[in-house]
């Protein structure tokens, strides 16, 4: 008599299988995209640095929208004595200098380039906790006037927030004071989210509902900042993982307007819950849309995320075999009015050919890139 046959089981479910590669059309790139696309897409999509001259490195600074920026810098190192202040529309009139160093970090600057050395001290010196009101840059009262208290202190949070979101961009990490604002922040937000308010955060005056004066959602600057330290966010793990429950959160229906003092300020930078949660939100801004993606892959959130990831999945589908990406309806080029992606889309400064569609193409194989997916040069 034989003995029966156990059957084994193997003691550890199999891997996953490895993720798809994702194509990316390098070559037609090269051929059609700005100066700034190309240089990002050999280095950090493709990283091919070690297998082109080292002279390579200087191509950012032949672009003439990036020259162009960088000479309307003032003497004191700063953009029209502004922060976070948007062109007027068609031009760079009027910039602020934490968007104008965010746009020349995104035209592949070097932070050690005499524009970026001369603009550091303005961006660092916002993260002292100075209370001068010249720091409040655009943000001061007009002469003769007073800015509430609880005012005056909201700017100033969001300005040190989008100065260290652009220090921590520029690869300023481990530089103590950009620690300090991200350690400080984190903790402002963690503080929130452990509490109760942060369950029910909404007053309602009148017929409408605010925000309460004392919410403190996390904001895109903040996201930001924390994408660009993973050896920080490695230090914080716990508190990581809050941040990205409350980042899956559904997305409330009330307009991002709060109570600061006697006054109903919207707030458009604020991260109230998912800001991508299914299609109509992506095809409605895209270029927002890639910036969330590219933020949430950065932040290491993008894989473990479902909905994320089939959102940024119909981004790959829709670059065909040639891997060039190309928009459902329509051949217009993706716009945007959200003021956060004013220095991130678009790159390219023509669009009239081919070269509608590098923008997009390049940031979808980034995000690829940095989520972890392999990349198919073609």
């Amino acid at each position: 008599m034989t003995a029966p046959v156990i059957p084994t089981v193997p003691l550890f479910p199999p891997p996953p299988p490895p993720p798809a590669p994702v194509r990316f059309p390098l070559g037609w790139i090269l051929e059609n995209a700005a100066l700034p696309i190309q240089y990002r897409s050999v280095t950090e999509v493709a990283r091919l640095g070690d297998q082109v001259p080292a002279a390579y490195a200087n191509t950012p600074y032949f672009y003439r929208p990036a020259v162009e920026l960088a000479i309307r810098q003032s003497y004191d190192g700063t953009w029209n004595n502004a922060m976070l202040a948007l062109p007027a529309k068609g031009g760079i009139d009027g910039l602020g200098s934490i968007n104008a160093v965010r746009r020349l970090l995104e035209y592949g600057w070097d932070k050690d380039s005499p524009a970026m050395y001369q603009a550091r001290r303005s961006l660092f010196r916002l993260l002292a906790e100075d209370e001068d009101e010249a720091q409040l840059y655009e943000f001061q009262p007009k002469p003769g006037k007073t800015l509430e208290p609880e005012l005056a202190a909201h700017y100033r949070q969001l300005l040190r927030e989008a100065a260290g979101a652009t220090l921590a961009q520029a690869g300023f990490e481990s530089d103590p004071r950009v620690r300090g604002i991200a350690r400080r922040t984190l903790e402002r937000i963690i503080t929130y989210l452990d509490a109760p308010l942060a369950q029910k955060p909404w007053i309602r005056v009148g017929n409408q509902q605010f925000l309460a004066a004392e919410a403190s959602p996390p904001s895109l600057y903040a996201l930001q900042m924390l994408a660009h330290m993973p050896l920080f966010r490695s230090e914080y793990y716990t508190s990581m993982e809050t941040l990205y429950e409350y980042l899956t959160r559904p997305l409330p229906r009330q307009e991002g307007v709060q109570i600061v003092g006697r006054k109903q300020l919207p707030v458009p930078l604020f991260v109230l819950g998912d800001m991508l949660p299914h299609r109509n939100a992506v095809d409605a801004d895209i270029p927002m849309a890639l910036a969330w993606l590219e933020t949430i892959a950065r932040l290491g959130f993008l894989r473990r995320n479902e909905n994320w990831s089939k959102m940024f999945e119909r981004f790959v589908d829709d670059c065909g075999r040639d891997g060039i990406w190309h928009p459902h309806k329509g051949m217009a080029t993706q716009k945007t009015t959200n003021p956060f992606v004013w220095p991130f889309f678009p790159l390219e400064s023509h669009a009239a050919g081919e070269e509608r569609w590098t923008d997009v193409t390049f940031r979808i194989g980034l995000i690829a890139r940095l989520s972890g997916r392999p990349i198919d040069l073609v």
